[in-house]
């Protein structure tokens, strides 16, 4: 069928050919939009990471070319292959089998290559012909049987090339799914490829990568914009550290000044070192800016300094170097503000609270309103050539700078207490959006707010907390002149906002433009993206993805409770820090890096090379600590970890699987069907909505599916007995958590509730997987029960809810339109 052409075939014709080929290629059809409805495939590259759309156009591979696994480089490549298998072929052979081939070779570029190719596990070796289907595989060795040794050097292959049933055996996958070509037309798989997920609720489903740990209440990550690529993350205690781009801390702090700053180690204290940034001339003049609490005497202060950076070691500060420059009198110790920012304009903003205690009580209308005071403010001075004469000037735009009965650096007013801000770098390629400064500012009793700022104008606080009013004298004052927020949520939601940043980096194209934003207390993580066409801010709360979505390397998809802060890297990426003990001696915070599993920026486009760092001092190897939950991705050659071998907890939701596979997802997609397979038998179903079963016993093997039957009345439930209630359809793999304790059955408290505390609950009863965390009474209020547990923190391997963190039985702050309920699983999804 095929023998040597050499140059008998024109370059000419194998293009035009294959451009023959080409134009009746199938193609896959991507609409790039943000967002979407429910997703449960799970596109992958043979590099295990996300597929992207290819800078430049593909040429060969041309039906991947708007989303796939191929930029031009790899193309060209297969192109090259191509070319050298069909000039084995005379015309005919070519005419036969050139689309056969182009096919194969092709699938490299395909969104699920990993799964075509059986990639998914690094540890297995990867096909050299994609998985086919039965039918195509059959049509494909009848013609084209010849190619096999040419596409493949695979051995048991070549055994096998004459027989066509065993051929087509060996290159079948386990699940017909994703086998070639049937997957093109699998609407499941390709109608939301490359759009970020979301659940049944519209909750964006991201995942998140572990940077740092063993951190005490870190509440800021800054970088230098000196081309290095560090960034350097702040404890509350008064200690900066230094990391390298590769992740690794170095062993001296780059900044020490925990014997002035002013902290406690009781939870929630507000005091400390809390803003840190560089002067955007900072590669030049090495200064830098803190804002950290101080007590002078018996006053409690907060300071604004400025230091320079050693001399001697680019990773060091200069600690004879602070000047002060500004230093502000705290009547309480809460609200102390503690943002500190150049924005494009140059200048240093600095964000202060409005002096603590509740309503902001000082004086006739309270600090905020109040323009001659500098607390509850948004203040912007100048700190450029300040070596000599006075250490700040006044802009002189500032808009208040002519009244007499103003403080010259208000730039806005009327903030309560602003946490965290952030400047929003512009769309990358427009540069819409670009300078404009986004905070969330902290609410009394029932709202919490995300602002735009503008210069001159009044935020509002105390007149005001968020769109509601709080001092209805003050808020009916036709001269208030306020700026509504673009945002605010009720107590409900979150009671702390952490404000976040605009997502302006490279590498996960689909959030561009979206703020991301956090609540401190409940854990909850948000997004707002701007209408263009209302000029409203669009809301979608991101919940971490959840079964397979986030199974890849290095990934895990749940963070610790208490969200303090947000960073970007200088690259543009976006990073949040959380601890899981709000105190400033607690080494249990985290930097986590938002990765969006859908699509990522094509290989190179990303790229930089950052400036040399001349290390004095240790580096300390980064080692995550964090794992994924809710899903189980056995190996063919398990490792058993030290923790394992010496009986330790693993801290992941579901029970280990000790066989071993040829294939993990399809572990997943088997049980699906089990599950499934088990809906359509005759037993007849429960005839109530709860599901009851009692706390494991330390050491007692978990099951890997649900127990069937009730349970006998007359035995009494165990201290920590759960069960579901609720579900208006009587699902019992759903619904609003209830609890036994000290002889009675009462709800949870949604305060804190997260996939952790769920995946406690799910698995004690013997599910696989934790689908959902639920709040706000979803399945319903159990007013008839008593609340008996409030503020849970599990690690998410405790045997029973009280085997974690809580305020104590029968012990709440919270009502039932907060009862707190779960949606668990056997598969990775939500049916």
């Amino acid at each position: 069928m095929y023998f040597e052409l050499g140059s008998k075939r024109s370059k000419m014709m194998r293009y035009c050919n294959i451009q023959r080929l080409i134009r009746h290629a199938p193609i896959i059809l991507v609409l790039f939009v943000a967002w979407i409805a429910p997703a449960s495939s799970h596109p992958q590259c043979l590099d295990f990471k996300p597929p992207f759309q290819s800078q430049k156009e593909l040429e060969f591979c041309v039906m991947y070319r708007n989303f796939g696994c191929c930029d031009f480089a790899k193309d060209q490549e297969l192109m090259a292959k191509f070319y050298r298998i069909m000039d084995n072929f005379d015309y005919y052979g070519y005419v036969n089998c050139a689309g056969y081939v182009q096919d194969l070779i092709c699938q490299e570029c395909s969104p699920y290559a990993a799964h075509l190719f059986d990639a998914e596990d690094p540890s297995t070796p990867v096909r050299s012909i994609p998985g086919l289907c039965g039918d195509y595989c059959s049509q494909f060795w009848l013609k084209c049987r010849s190619t096999i040794t040419l596409l493949s050097d695979d051995t048991h292959l070549a055994e096998v090339e004459l027989d066509q049933q065993r051929f087509c055996k060996q290159v079948e996958l386990a699940d017909p799914d994703y086998c070639y070509p049937h997957l093109l037309s699998n609407d499941q798989l390709t109608r939301n490829l490359g759009r970020v997920s979301a659940d049944s609720e519209g909750c964006l489903q991201l995942c998140l990568e572990e940077v740092a740990n063993g951190l005490r209440n870190p509440l800021a990550m800054v970088h230098a914009n000196d081309g290095t690529h560090r960034f350097f993350v702040a404890e509350q205690v008064g200690l900066v550290w230094t990391y390298l781009p590769d992740r690794s801390r170095l062993e001296k702090p780059f900044l020490n000044i925990t014997k002035a700053v002013l902290t406690s180690p009781w939870e929630g204290d507000e005091r400390g070192f809390l803003g840190l940034t560089f002067h955007p001339k900072f590669k030049y003049n090495g200064k830098l800016y803190v804002y950290y609490s101080v007590e002078v005497g018996f006053d409690e202060r907060i300071r604004i300094s400025e230091f320079r950076i050693s001399t001697g070691d680019m990773n060091v500060v200069d600690h004879s170097s602070e000047r002060i420059i500004l230093e502000i009198d705290e009547p309480a110790s809460n609200h102390n503000g503690g943002q500190l920012l150049f924005a494009d304009d140059g200048y240093l903003y600095i964000f202060t609270g409005d002096g603590g205690m509740a309503g902001d009580p000082f004086g006739k209308y309270g600090n905020s309103q109040n323009k001659s005071a500098l607390l509850g403010k948004v203040l912007r001075i100048d700190v450029d050539s300040n070596d000599r004469g006075p250490i700040y000037r006044i802009p002189p735009d500032n808009p208040f700078i002519h009244d007499p009965d103003a403080r010259p650096e208000v730039y806005a007013y009327g903030v309560r207490n602003m946490w965290r801000c952030s400047v929003d770098r512009g769309d990358p390629h427009t540069k819409e959006g670009k300078g404009r400064i986004f905070c969330g500012d902290v609410g009394q009793n029932k709202y919490e707010e995300v602002d735009i700022i503008e210069k001159g104008k009044n935020y509002g606080w105390r007149a005001k907390e968020g769109f509601s009013c709080y001092d209805k004298k003050l808020c009916s004052n036709r001269s208030l002149d306020d700026v509504l927020p673009i945002y605010a949520y009720p107590h409900k939601i979150g009671k702390s906002v952490t404000g976040g940043y605009v997502y302006r980096g490279c590498e996960y194209p689909n959030l561009n433009g979206m703020y991301i934003f956090g609540d401190f207390m409940s854990g909850r993580m948000m997004s707002l993206q701007e209408n263009k066409n209302t000029g409203q801010w669009d809301y979608h709360e991101i919940c971490m993805g959840m079964g397979i979505t986030c199974a890849f390397p290095g990934l895990i998809n749940n963070y610790y409770q208490y969200i303090t802060s947000f960073g970007e890297d200088e690259a543009g990426e976006l990073y949040f820090m959380s601890t899981g003990v709000p105190s400033a001696t607690s080494a249990s915070g985290v930097v986590y890096k938002f990765v969006d599993p859908s699509r990522r920026a094509p290989p190179g486009k990303c790229h930089y090379d950052p400036l040399p760092v001349k290390v004095k001092s240790k580096p300390i190897k980064f080692k995550p600590k964090e794992t994924l939950i809710g899903v189980d991705i056995p190996t063919k050659q398990p490792k058993v970890s030290d923790a394992q071998a010496h009986g330790e907890p693993h801290p992941t939701v579901p029970a280990r699987t000790q066989g071993t596979t040829t294939d993990w997802l399809q572990e997943l997609i088997d049980l699906l069907r089990e599950q499934e397979a088990a809906l359509g038998k005759t037993t007849p179903p429960s005839t109530t909505t709860a599901s009851t079963v009692r706390a494991r016993r330390p050491g007692r093997q978990r099951k890997g599916r649900r127990r069937k039957g009730k349970q006998k009345s007359e035995v009494p439930p165990q201290n920590g007995a759960l069960r579901l209630v609720g579900d208006e359809e009587g699902r019992t793999d759903r619904g609003r958590v209830e609890i036994y304790a000290n002889g009675e059955w009462g709800t949870v408290c949604d305060d804190l509730w997260n996939t952790k505390n769920a995946a406690v609950v799910c698995q004690q009863l013997g599910f696989r997987y934790v689908l959902k965390a639920s709040k706000h009474a979803e399945f319903g209020e159990g007013k008839n029960l008593n609340i008996l547990l409030d503020d849970v923190q599990c690690e998410g391997t405790e045997e029973s809810l009280l085997d974690c963190k809580h305020a104590g039985i029968g012990k709440h702050n919270c009502a039932h339109y907060e009862d707190a309920g779960v949606i668990c699983g056997n598969t990775e999804y939500v049916e």
